[in-house]
């Protein structure tokens, strides 16, 4: 079997920390598959010694490996300075689809009825991210303008996305755009949706107007769902979803790129959906599940079965810790940020002998 290459984006403050708590239950000694890890320093202090040219070349290397594991990083106030490097690399590995997948954490009480897990599948680029804007005068009144895009290809691809994720949790794909508002842009959004439906027949298609999918979201019967959405949209839905299930800790986040028909994922970017949370930084309080459920996820698009099972044995070890109560202290427990990943770790361990054992 031969080695798959993660390549890791380190990053700032907790951020790093947290990554370094993900890698160690990446680790091969853990997973039991074999793993090489190629490092990129994605430091503040780093892209700004190197003008984010680190940033470049990290977005090279996960366009030929095919995955990637990124560190929280700081984004400087300053307009003048690097900036967030999220960007550049979207761009370089042509990310078009962010996942997000809000999960009952056990002992955690959730908002509403919701109780089965809810996936936001957001599209990556454009939008109202990057549009044009300025402003004129007219009439004694100020009035402001933007210029916002979206490309059938990266409707295309959300569309597809979802329905290929809804089938796999065996969930119904819910909501959509407000294309009643805005029949050509948000329009072409719904056109790609309406077709992925035709493709997907045995998936379940209950297409809602943006608004309304928020209102059913609070009325929710606890059935596991998928919301596409359009960026700046999916940016509220999402964090809105975390947050039902008590925190954003329980969630890792994807960026996904796709081959040229839109239709098939070829490159993969986890991470977590928080910051880096300078305020924690050296205590050993920090939450790492994210960031391990983000190896997690990544491991499940290594294509091998091995990957697959070592995936499942991180996400059913992350929340049966929970469960028997090694908890850090934002969900109300006891544990260090290492403690936590030690549990992890032996509890994948035990999976894996056990299952192989069965076997």
């Amino acid at each position: 079997m031969s080695a798959r290459t993660v390549v890791v984006l380190g990053g700032d403050q907790t951020g790093q920390e947290l990554l370094l708590e993900s890698l160690r239950v990446l680790a091969p000694e853990v997973t039991r598959v074999p793993t090489e890890f190629v490092h990129f320093d994605l430091s503040l202090e780093n892209r700004r010694a190197t003008h984010n040219d680190v940033v470049r070349d990290a977005a090279r290397a996960m366009a030929a490996s095919g995955l990637g594991l990124k560190a929280a990083t700081i984004t400087p106030e300053d307009p003048g300075d690097v900036g967030s490097p999220n960007a550049i690399l979207r761009e370089g590995i042509d990310g078009k689809v962010i996942l997000r997948t809000g999960r009952r954490i056990p002992g955690i009480r959730p908002v509403g009825g919701v109780h089965a897990p809810i996936a936001v599948v957001r599209m990556a680029v454009d939008d109202g991210y990057g549009a044009k804007e300025w402003r004129e005068t007219a009439d004694g009144d100020e009035l402001a303008f933007r210029t916002a895009r979206i490309s059938r290809r990266t409707c295309r691809a959300v569309a597809e996305f979802s329905f290929q994720q809804a089938q796999r949790m065996g969930a119904k794909v819910f909501g959509g755009p407000k294309y009643t508002v805005s029949p050509v842009y948000e329009g072409m959004f719904k056109e790609e949706l309406d077709a992925a439906a035709r493709r997907y027949p045995a998936v379940r298609y209950e297409p809602h107007l943006i608004d309304a999918t928020l209102a059913l979201l609070l009325k929710s019967l606890g059935e596991p769902m998928v919301i596409p959405t359009l960026n700046r949209d999916g940016d509220l839905v999402s964090d809105l979803v975390l947050q039902m299930f008590g925190t954003i800790a329980g969630s890792e986040s994807l960026v996904l790129g796709f081959d040229e028909t839109a239709l098939r994922v070829k490159v993969v970017m986890a991470e977590a959906p928080h910051g880096t949370a300078p305020s924690l930084q050296g205590k050993n309080v920090a939450n790492p599940m994210a960031m391990i459920l983000a190896g997690a996820a990544l491991l499940a698009f290594f294509g091998l079965p091995e990957a697959d099972q070592a995936s499942r044995a991180v996400y059913e070890s992350v929340f049966e810790a929970v469960y028997d109560g090694a908890m850090t202290g934002d969900l109300g427990g006891h544990a260090t940020t290492v403690e936590f990943t030690d549990t992890v770790i032996h509890r994948v361990q035990a999976k894996l002998e056990v299952w192989t054992a069965l076997a």
